[in-house]
């Protein structure tokens, strides 16, 4: 036995919170098929913000999904869940054995290739609860993923592969900022589901 070996499931941040990479939790055929899917059957739209009371839309698209239809508010911009559909419910249900966690909802993110990508911030809204568990799927292009400490600056990167499977939990959301960084490299669209639990309908 290597009792050196380094665990591909701990947690990689420092302190403050946990997050683990899972690393390709589906085969290729597999990937390419919910990619093709919930591009096609998603009614994706582009994302709104208010910043400064200023209202910005987004190239890059969203959608949420639920069990119910609930409201979900972030950016100052209020959004209703769709029901899930069979192919969200496939890939929950995987995603919940594989973290052990049971999630209600799913906010779905599009970037068409590398122009697009989301700045730094925090999954911290109300309905979320205090130590939120959020799990990430990747599906699509590789793209690098940041992640920057809110009082020391750390700063961690690392990159999220093809039905590569992040999970971010404990107290991550209120000493961690991460963001997608824009690359002119990435020439490719990523689909990206975010499977999360709302606790109130705000």
């Amino acid at each position: 036995m290597d009792l050196f070996q380094t665990n591909p499931l701990a947690n990689f941040l420092p302190y403050d919170g946990i997050a683990i990479n899972y690393g390709s939790v589906l085969d290729k055929v597999r990937s390419q098929y919910y990619f093709d899917t919930l591009l096609q059957e998603i009614p994706w739209v582009n994302d709104e913000v208010y910043l400064f009371g200023k209202r910005i839309v987004t190239q890059r698209k969203v959608a949420w999904f639920g069990a119910d239809k609930y409201n979900y508010t972030y950016s100052n911009a209020t959004k209703k869940a769709h029901l899930w559909t069979p192919v969200l419910l496939e890939l929950k249900e995987h995603v919940e054995k594989i973290t052990n966690i049971t999630y209600n909802s799913c906010l779905l993110n599009l970037y068409h290739d590398g122009s697009e990508g989301v700045s730094w911030h925090s999954d911290a809204e109300l309905a979320l609860g205090k130590t939120p568990a959020i799990a990430s799927l990747s599906l699509g292009a590789a793209r690098k993923f940041n992640f920057k400490h809110k009082s020391t600056h750390k700063k961690i990167e690392i990159v999220l592969e093809n039905g590569d499977l992040l999970i971010m939990k404990d107290s991550i959301q209120t000493h961690w900022l991460h963001a997608l960084p824009k690359s002119k490299l990435i020439t490719k669209p990523r689909i990206n589901l975010t499977f999360r639990t709302i606790h109130a309908v705000i």
